[in-house]
């Protein structure tokens, strides 16, 4: 069996799993609530405080969805129960960024400001001190949404490796390298 398909999710307090005949299993909890279609060869079982996932053969592509769909249910759970936070930083001088409502302007460096609309099941907020760079944190229950926004968000002045300006995660490390050298 996979590895990660075999290990049942467990469902933490507050946690509330239905599975329809049409293989949707809808997750809700204290954040919110997910739903997610399960391919219809798996069967999905919630037993106590676990859902588990069976598979009817051990064809590959049976194999293949099998921890797919448990992964993508692990992380429904989570979501709902205990939410996602992506940070990211902006390293520049004369970067920032405003959040007005579900619209993120940003100033990084280009002739206009870049006006970004976010989905609404995605929160945002900015942060600006003195002497430090500005950061943006978004917050949702969906793992996936807020990791699409993010890598957007991102794409729009990816860190370059000589001097790191960019927009870059909180607490990601960047490889530098070194620039000329000066012919002696």
């Amino acid at each position: 069996m996979s590895r990660i398909g075999k290990l049942p999710v467990n469902l933490p307090k507050g946690v509330t799993v239905s599975v329809s005949d049409k293989n949707v299993v809808s997750v809700k909890g204290p954040l919110g609530e997910l739903s997610q279609s399960v391919d219809k060869d798996l069967k999905v079982v919630v037993v106590e405080n676990q859902i588990i996932l069976n598979r009817p053969s051990e064809s590959k592509n049976h194999k293949s969805i099998h921890g797919l769909y448990r992964a993508l249910l692990a992380n429904m759970v989570t979501g709902v129960s205990q939410g996602y936070k992506k940070e990211l930083e902006l390293v520049g001088v004369g970067y920032r960024a405003e959040a007005k409502g579900q619209l993120l302007e940003m100033s990084l460096g280009y002739s206009h400001d870049i006006i970004l609309e976010l989905p609404k099941e995605v929160r945002i907020e900015t942060k600006t001190e003195r002497r430090s760079n500005p950061v943006i944190t978004l917050t949702s229950i969906d793992k996936q949404l807020i990791g699409h926004v993010a890598a957007k968000i991102r794409s729009l002045r990816p860190p370059e490796p000589y001097k790191g300006k960019g927009i870059k995660f909180v607490g990601e490390q960047l490889r530098r390298k070194a620039g000329k050298s000066a012919s002696v």
